[in-house]
């Protein structure tokens, strides 16, 4: 599973956003969440058609999208997501 949290360097959103993933980490043994800037990342980001942030995505083993927040996601939404993805 991969989660992963496209940001913007000027993004209040994205403060919220890294709020709420620093509590799934804490609440979710082992998670990692792999914070990429969209401006440092474009390729990836244009890969990925991230449009706006923050955007939070969560990959299961295979690698395919099972989640997709544009905005800020509750815990709530993250955590089902991650239990969808195991």
């Amino acid at each position: 599973m991969r989660v992963t949290f496209f940001s913007s360097a000027f993004c209040e959103p994205c403060a919220r956003t890294r709020a709420v993933l620093d509590r799934a980490e804490a609440v979710v043994p082992g998670l990692v969440v792999d914070e990429r800037d969209v401006a440092r990342h474009v390729d990836e980001a244009e890969a990925r058609a991230i449009r706006s942030t923050p955007t939070v995505t969560i990959d299961d083993r295979e690698g395919a999208e099972v989640f997709r927040a544009e905005g800020i996601p509750t815990l709530d939404q993250v955590l089902v997501a991650i239990a969808k993805a195991v």
